[in-house]
């Protein structure tokens, strides 16, 4: 199997459009396998649609380096290739003197090699700099290629070309010139999901029209040449086969709205012999089962959808008035609320709307609010319905831009110790057996929590 990670001197390098590009041209000759540094749910949705293969994350903040070491090879099985998307540039992280969190951590954990993507616009001398300094911050980092973007013309390529070779002595896998009208499509939080997006053709069309800019400019057997070759060692015991929870249906709710999961969650439901079954929220029936995740997305970009469809609604209502375990994320969260508010015009929201939700959780839901994207830990308390015995350990992140608006009263299942909460250090709004947070619970990094909500499902 071959392995490399493609990392950005800075965030905006373009390494994420790179990165679609060169997973959609290989994966038409080569099973390729991806993965994307940090806590993220938008960037893999992208890399596995053009892949075939769910993208999974990695992040040395948190996940252990066994936990890691798991992912990485759970998910290659079968692969011929292995490709990891970094985060930011290569040596961010969560903290600034030390490299936990980055995708610098990563790659010495994984022993990468790194292909470095530069943003070249109006420099020429000075990308040769970068690349020295990059090189000798870090002497465990090996970088072996670097990937020019946003060169404008010949002789911009030339320069560059001559002082990267003359400095640096790494090979210039190749340059992509600046088209402006060819960016992926942005939102508020980040890039529209690659789910929502393939609705539309328009959307396909540019993502096809990236995919062949760009790799028209690339040298991918000088690529492939660059990357590590190495066995994969085989299966580990977070991912192993068991039938501890056979015969235990969980209901999903997975479609253009809520798509934000770790691919690693379905993972280990499967692994641990739970049935799954996928549903829309905006136009299915609720399925009959033991229990319920509703994940992020962007409900507000659907509600009108959402508050139509008043059967699942009611549904929703009656399963977890009868105290059927639900887990709802983010926009699960917002969905379960009374109502989402848009309280000023932007991102393509009209000010003054306002869809009527499940009512589930005594709370309502106003957007835009301030923009939080953090890491979080934290441990349950003892209103958490899921853990009936000693406090249990979650690590996430969270990831909105909406402000939830409780009733007084509410009791609440997690305590942060790092990271925002619904009310400052207090997340995820109990109902019954249901909990309602804007936490993104990573289930790896969780798994004694995800455990205690199969307990609970299988009661």
């Amino acid at each position: 199997m071959k392995t490399l990670l493609i990392a950005g001197d800075r965030s905006g390098s373009g390494k994420t459009s790179i990165t679609l590009a060169i997973t959609a041209i290989l994966s038409r000759r080569y099973t390729v396998q991806t993965f994307k540094v940090g806590m993220d749910y938008i960037d893999p949705s992208y890399l596995t649609g053009v892949s075939g293969r769910p993208c999974r994350n990695l992040d040395t903040f948190i996940l252990t380096e066994e936990e890691n070491r798991a992912i990485f090879y759970h998910g290659s099985a079968g692969a011929d290739i292995a490709i990891v998307e970094g985060v930011r540039g290569l040596y961010e992280g969560a903290e600034s003197t030390e490299d936990i969190g980055s995708t610098a951590s990563v790659a010495k954990l994984l022993n990468l090699p790194v292909i470095l993507v530069i943003d070249a616009r109006s420099i020429t001398r000075s990308a040769a700099a970068i690349i020295s300094g990059f090189k000798a911050f870090d002497k465990d980092i090996r970088i072996t290629g670097i990937i020019l973007n946003n060169i404008r013309g010949e002789g911009h390529l030339k320069k560059i070309t001559e002082a990267i070779n003359y400095y640096c002595n790494i090979p210039v896998i190749g340059a992509v010139p600046r088209v402006e009208d060819l960016d992926l499509t942005m939102r508020h939080l980040g890039l529209v999901p690659y789910e929502e997006g393939i609705r539309d053709q328009p959307f396909l069309n540019k993502i096809e029209s990236i995919v062949e800019m760009i790799c028209e400019n690339l040298d991918l057997d000088l690529l492939l040449s660059l990357a590590d070759d190495r066995d994969n060692p085989g299966s580990y015991e977070i991912f192993e086969r068991s039938d501890v929870y056979s015969g235990v249906k969980i209901a999903i709710a997975r479609d253009e709205v809520f798509n934000f999961y770790y691919s690693d969650l379905f993972s280990l439901l499967k692994n641990r012999g739970s049935d799954l079954v996928f549903f829309s929220p905006v136009r299915d029936t609720l399925p009959d089962a033991d229990g319920y995740i509703l994940g992020g997305g962007y409900p507000e970009y659907h509600g009108k959808e959402l508050a139509e469809n008043s059967a699942m609604l009611e549904d929703l209502r009656r399963v977890s008035a009868d105290n059927r375990p639900m887990l709802a994320e983010c926009g699960g969260l917002m969905y379960l609320c009374r109502e989402i508010r848009v309280e000023k015009a932007f991102s393509g929201l009209v000010k003054g709307s306002c869809f009527g939700m499940t009512g589930i959780i005594h709370a309502d839901c106003t957007i835009p609010e301030r923009r939080v994207v953090a890491y979080v830990t934290g441990t349950t308390t003892d209103q958490c319905p899921f853990s009936h015995a000693s406090p249990l350990q979650i690590r996430g992140h969270a990831f909105h831009y909406s402000n939830i608006h409780p009733d007084k009263g509410v009791s609440y299942a997690y305590h942060l110790n790092r990271g925002y909460g619904i009310e400052a250090s207090l997340d995820g709004i109990v109902t019954g057996k249901t909990i309602g947070s804007y936490t993104h619970i990573h289930p790896v990094a969780s798994g004694d929590f995800l455990s205690a909500f199969m307990n609970e499902c299988r009661e």
